[in-house]
């Protein structure tokens, strides 16, 4: 169990898991994801840290077929700019290694932006917690249990 599957749990969450044999030398972690599940790439949502330039950690949901648009993220988050966050501070953070952070079950709640596309699915997969292991959920109770907000952060 994760820290991510208890919260779910925990929650009362309407929830499906799905794990699939992760190859190490998969390029991208969510593509793998979409090949291995079957699933379109536009359903499944990678979980990203940013920094914000007043030193502020804060998260973006997107499809992992998408780049996150820093611009639009930071004018959300009202700042000027926003970097990733550093590999060590993400998972100091999240308590996650990359390519398994989920946002469900994070060490530190930081604030979170999903990106507004999400709406439009009746479910999205998000990591469960580690390489291998995805959530399925709808969207709308994953930015109810995360406080988060729906913003159109990312660029195709």
């Amino acid at each position: 169990m994760t820290p991510a599957i208890n919260l779910a749990k925990q929650r009362g969450l309407d929830y499906q898991l799905h794990d699939y044999a992760h190859d190490n030398n998969a390029v991208s972690y969510g593509l793998e994801a979409a090949e291995k599940l079957g699933v379109a790439a536009e359903r499944i949502f990678k979980t990203l840290v940013v920094e914000t330039d007043n030193g502020k950690l804060a998260v973006a949901i997107l499809p992992v077929d998408t780049t996150l648009n820093l611009k639009k993220i930071a004018k959300v988050l009202a700042c000027k700019k926003v970097q990733m966050a550093e590999p060590k501070q993400v998972e100091r953070s999240t308590g996650y290694v990359l390519g398994g952070v989920s946002p469900l079950g994070q060490k530190k709640h930081l604030i979170t932006v999903i990106d507004s596309s999400a709406q439009a699915q009746p479910t999205i997969y998000v990591s469960a917690g580690r390489r291998g292991l995805e959530i399925e959920l709808p969207p709308q109770q994953l930015a109810d249990t995360l406080k988060a907000r729906f913003a159109a952060i990312a660029d195709s």
